[in-house]
């Protein structure tokens, strides 16, 4: 039986948890894509965590990451049951967002905001394993065990996502 403190995280989750916050948050911004819910989904991951506690015996960093992929895959279908039964759909703005404004005319800008609309049409899963691998420097192990996936699953995901992402940013 592992340990579970509900309520409550050791010292050592707790500094680790605080450690890992930032590589976290750029997690969520690359799910949500808009920072208004990648906020959002951070600050219910960390709920999660602390309510619930994180095994004595889990990678506090792994366990995090997985908590919040698994809060934006519960977001992501209750969004979907909400259009459906309301059916309308919601407006994020994100299209305001991604275009880039007048004061943003130098090249390097405009490639960013092509590379960032390139990384939101990936698919979902294809855009967790880039962000996890090329983004966070987590190993491919690493990203399989955070999205509950064989290694081979991640590999094959970064390889077509890299191979979508190609033409952008050539």
């Amino acid at each position: 039986m592992t340990s579970l403190s509900y309520g409550k995280l050791s010292s050592r989750q707790r500094d680790e948890l605080m450690g890992e916050l930032k590589g976290l948050k750029r997690f969520c911004m690359s799910l949500a894509g808009s920072e208004a819910d990648a906020d959002d989904l951070i600050q219910t991951t960390v709920e999660r965590l602390l309510e619930r506690g994180i095994p004595g015996d889990a990678h506090t960093a792994r366990w995090a990451y997985r908590v919040c992929k698994n809060l934006w895959i519960d977001e992501l279908r209750s969004r979907e049951v909400r259009n459906r039964h309301a059916n309308t759909v919601i407006q994020t703005g994100e299209a305001l967002e991604l275009s880039p404004s007048a004061e943003l005319q130098s090249e390097g800008e405009r490639s960013l905001a092509a590379v960032n609309e390139a990384l939101r049409a990936l698919p979902e899963e294809q855009r967790m394993a880039l962000t996890l691998v090329a983004v966070e420097g987590k190993s491919y192990a690493e990203a399989a065990e955070i999205l509950e996936v064989p290694i081979g699953t991640i590999m094959s995901r970064i390889a077509r996502a890299r191979k979508q992402l190609l033409p952008v940013v050539e």
